[in-house]
């Protein structure tokens, strides 16, 4: 690593929250640009930076550093020449000039730590010295933070964001408990802080490290899907991670029950242990779904048999019967739950019972948990649908740095009716904010296919409300005709049953080329998605319309969706003079590039170009395009929606990935013209039957998939479900009469 001692010329650029600087400085007779983050900068302040030379796209040589310090001048003309800058508000030249006359070398000491002695200056008073040494505390105080941290291995804009929350007590707040990184400091999670520390002397069995490693042992049951955890199991899986006794971790989570952040339950004649949030979430799920299914609901005047005649009338669809039996539950019950797979009229349902509703004079709102679910809806339904969050008008609240819903309790919706669609993908957190928004005496339709993968959040709330038996449930289970020409709807249900799917019949539409060796797959993926496919399929765009879908994520895997992603993007969309890019560690991201958001972000602000409609939020899986790269002012603009625009900081990138290629779980919700998908050894949690159907399932015109066959049939075959811990259930059943 190379250092820098840097004078500022010029400051480019500089983001006050996470200290990123752009600045022009000089090293003798030297000058160049230096980018990376200091906590205040000014023309003459001197820095020693430590960094290495990279070569910008466009402006060329650069010095990047990672560390830095500021070097306070020593020399009398140097500490007058500071004291007068302008950096500390009261002193010109000649104050400047006769502090240093009466202080000398000595002068920052003074000012530090006996700021009352500036009254000897002739024009100081009291009220002047006080505000000088704030003004050099509030300059000082930042580099000495980043100073202390960076021996931690803890990045500039990390110990910038520790200084905005906790100020000159940022370092004795770390020193008691250095935990709190893994609260207050995006990208340090417990295993970071553990080894920080370590490094401070923290003993193994201290009760903050206890603590701190049950949380976080929690949180990754959370990641997995859970709500909670066995006891038992908690406690083993916490005392192996910290190597302390279980009894040390037992005691431990006692105390943080008496503190509320667990809560410990006897959940079906086992104890378990909830986070507070997920705890409180089940309940109010429960407490919420019970009291709609019981309340009075406002009479539907007309019969509902008519109207169902007069829909099917207008529409020419006739409903079968077990769709007419969907239609009266959802007019009847306060809460009915209509399940099925593809081609069994889901949409020709949701649109006969906006009709009856519509007849009878009823508000009603029609909701999915993605932007791109509910863009479908619309689509397929011509009623305009939302995001539950948009329906919520979730925002971020500032003061609590925390997302919040603008219906709740004290302002709820007004709908007498809400329809949720794509609900396997609701999770329960998710469904707890929307219940709270809901009044009884409003009809809830829940409408998904149970039978896909559970939703990436905590919970499995469709299932456990099926499994509950306490909510109406109608199942549809008839194929349609025109469903039943389509491969991907009959395979569908083939895979569902355990039976394996036909594949490369004349005039269909799914596809197995049989490939071994993971090299010869993925270039048999790349070759279909930038030639054969668009080739074959009249107005195909080989990045809009095709997607890629596999199982895995792994950076190390030739056929998880990092390394496909480089591989795409590499034939779709490669380097060219006309595209502007931007590298970020080992990632690239071009103009023109799809890219999906990884991480729910409330604050990020959207505008359509449209109707130059305004609002907030960005959610995890939402796929875009990259309309533009500024990269004089370090901003990536993206395009949601077709005309949600979003700006991106460079230092905010992390949020987005490419999405050339994705895993099956984010593709929930979607569905795309043709999907192509690897076959191949997976880990056997993610090579099974509903992980194939769920990825089946998003395809609209073409399936291919390539690789083995004896993998697909091994897929059709393991139809093991990894159990997830969930209360739900046993909450309802407790109501069942």
């Amino acid at each position: 690593m190379e250092e820098k001692k840097a004078t500022i010329q010029e400051v480019i650029y500089h983001n006050d929250d996470n200290g990123y600087t752009v600045a022009v400085v000089s090293e003798g007779e030297e000058i160049f640009t230096a980018v990376g983050a200091l906590p205040t900068v000014h023309k003459g302040k001197v820095f020693l930076l430590k960094g290495e030379w990279k070569t910008h796209a466009s402006y060329g040589e650069q010095f990047s550093f990672t560390e830095s310090s500021e070097i306070m001048p020593t020399s009398r003309d140097g500490i007058a020449d500071f004291l007068s800058s302008g950096l500390l508000k009261g002193i010109g030249q000649k104050t400047a000039l006769n502090i240093v006359s009466r202080f000398g070398e000595e002068t920052f000491t003074i000012i530090e730590h006996e700021p009352e002695r500036l009254t000897e200056i002739e024009g100081i008073g009291h009220i002047k010295a006080v505000a000088i040494a704030e003004a050099f505390k509030a300059h000082r105080e930042p580099a000495e933070v980043i100073l202390f941290f960076q021996q931690y291995d803890i990045t500039p804009a990390s110990a910038m964001r520790l200084y905005k929350t906790y100020g000159a007590d940022a370092i004795r707040v770390v020193q008691e408990n250095p935990y709190k990184l893994v609260e207050d400091v995006d990208g340090i999670g417990f295993r970071k802080a553990d080894v920080i520390a370590e490094k401070m002397g923290m003993s193994r069995d201290d009760e903050y490290r206890i603590a701190s490693g049950a949380l976080y042992v929690l949180n990754i049951s959370v990641n997995e899907g859970h709500t909670y955890l066995p006891h038992k199991l908690f406690c083993e899986r916490t005392a192996e991670l910290l190597e302390v006794s279980i009894d040390a971790v037992s005691d431990v989570v006692t105390q943080m029950t008496f503190s509320g952040e667990l809560q410990i339950e006897n959940l079906e004649n086992r104890s378990v242990v909830f986070l507070m949030p997920y705890y409180a979430a089940e309940q109010n799920v429960c407490k919420n779904l019970v009291a709609l299914n019981n309340a009075t609901l406002k009479l539907i005047k007309a019969n509902i048999d008519e109207l169902i005649s007069i829909t099917e009338n207008q529409t020419g669809k006739i409903l079968a019967d077990n769709q007419r039996e969907a239609v009266v539950s959802a007019a009847k019950n306060g809460v009915c739950v209509i399940t099925g797979g593809p081609g069994t009229g889901k949409t020709t349902i949701i649109n006969t019972i906006m009709k009856v509703f519509d007849y009878s004079g009823l508000q009603t709102a029609i909701a999915a948990p993605t932007g791109r679910a509910a863009k479908r809806i619309t689509e397929t339904s011509g009623y305009a649908a939302s995001t539950i969050h948009r329906l919520l008008e979730c925002y971020f609240s500032e003061g609590e740095n925390k997302m919040r819903y603008g219906r709740n309790e004290e302002n709820p919706l007004y709908y007498d009716v809400i329809i949720i669609d794509e609900a396997s993908m609701v999770d329960i957190l998710l469904m707890n904010g929307l219940l709270k928004a809901i009044k009884p005496g409003t009809r809830l339709i829940i409408v998904g296919d149970a039978d896909q993968l559970p939703p990436v959040g905590a919970g499995n709330v469709l299932r456990d409300i099926l499994d509950s038996e306490l909510i109406h449930a109608v199942k549809l289970t008839e194929i349609f005709r025109q469903a039943r020409e389509s491969l991907i709807v009959v395979n569908a249900h083939r895979i569902y049953k355990g039976e394996y799917p036909y594949c490369n019949e004349k005039d269909k539409d799914f596809f197995l080329l049989k490939k071994s060796g993971k090299h010869d797959i993925m270039n048999t993926i790349i070759g279909l998605c930038a030639k054969r496919l668009p080739d074959y399929f009249t107005d195909c765009d080989p990045i809009r319309d095709i997607q890629v879908l596999t199982p895995v994520r792994q950076k190390d895997n030739l056929l998880g969706s990092i390394h496909l992603n480089k591989e795409l993007q590499r034939v779709l969309n490669p380097p060219s003079s006309n595209l502007a890019e931007k590298q970020l560690k080992e990632r690239v991201f071009r103009e023109g590039d799809k890219v999906m958001q990884i991480k729910n972000n409330y604050q990020l602000e959207w505008k359509r170009q449209d109707d130059f409609q305004t609002g907030q939020g960005v959610f995890n899986g939402d796929v875009g395009f990259i309309h533009s790269i500024d990269l004089e002012h370090n901003v990536i603009t993206v395009v949601y929606e077709e005309t949600k625009f979003v700006r991106y900081d460079f230092t905010a990138m992390d949020e987005i990935e490419l999405a050339y290629a994705m895993t099956v779980h984010k593709s929930q919700g979607s569905e795309f013209p043709v999907i192509v998908m690897p076959l191949a050894r997976f880990p056997a949690m993610l090579s099974t039957r509903n992980l194939l159907y769920t990825a089946v399932t998003r395809a609209k015109q073409a399936v291919v998939l390539v690789g083995s066959e004896k993998v697909m049939e091994e897929m059709v075959d393991n139809n093991s479900i990894i159990e997830r811990y969930s209360g739900l259930a046993a909450r309802l059943r407790k109501f069942l009469i």
